[in-house]
């Protein structure tokens, strides 16, 4: 009963950001008339549609990372560099290149208020390695314990996403791929992608698939 309550609670606000006085004029993203119940509905099943009903993510060759519970500030930033392609990926450029600020905080903050159970499914015999690394980091490597930006229980703060209940497979290829996909245009910087550069460079891959395992089962 709870959760049906948050449910209506969320969707009532985001209704509200929708029907805001938001005009638009042909190409101008920032320019946009009112969104109705139906159109904010569509959204949402078009996100859906790739990082689950409950937007815990989906498994597959190219894992769909959770969305479910992140930080409204951070998915609303990693948004935008998907649109300056501060990140490269070209089906979610593609989604989100005429999205408007509102759009962006609305669907951020409906995900927000999700939270699905993770989806699990992760070696255990490296999880308590990957919670020693996430709690105390690695001092011999300079690798500053993952909680003091991430929090204790790992669900982010502001512009530092949550990473509790993350596909320990997209963690791993997020990780080992750094820059292939952050940070790709110099003229555009990107802090978050600059600390976690030298982090991601100094773990090695047991290290990391041990970190993804721990996150994976975090609520």
């Amino acid at each position: 009963m709870k959760v049906t309550r948050l449910q209506f609670v969320l969707q009532a606000t985001l209704l509200a950001v929708f029907s805001g006085c938001v005009a638009w004029a042909d190409d101008s993203p920032s320019k946009r008339p009112p969104y109705s119940k139906e159109a904010l509905q569509s959204k949402i099943e078009y996100c859906e549609t790739c990082h689950g009903p409950s937007a815990e993510g989906a498994r597959g060759a190219n894992p769909i990372p959770r969305i479910a519970g992140q930080q409204i500030k951070y998915t609303e930033h990693q948004l935008q560099n998907f649109i300056v392609h501060r990140r490269q990926n070209n089906a979610m450029s593609f989604v989100v290149h005429d999205m408007s600020p509102a759009e962006m905080t609305a669907l951020a903050t409906y995900f927000r208020g999700l939270n699905p159970k993770p989806l699990g499914g992760a070696p255990t015999e490296s999880v308590a390695t990957g919670e020693k690394i996430y709690k105390e980091g690695i001092p011999a490597a300079n690798v500053a314990a993952c909680r003091s930006c991430h929090g204790a229980e790992a669900k982010g703060n502001g512009e530092f996403p949550r990473l509790a209940g993350q596909l320990n497979d997209y963690v791993i290829k997020k990780l080992t791929n750094w820059e292939k996909e952050r940070g790709k245009d110099p003229t555009l910087p990107d802090k978050s992608a600059a600390i976690m550069k030298p982090m991601a460079h100094s773990l090695s891959d047991a290290q990391i698939a041990a970190v993804a395992a721990y996150l994976s089962y975090l609520e």
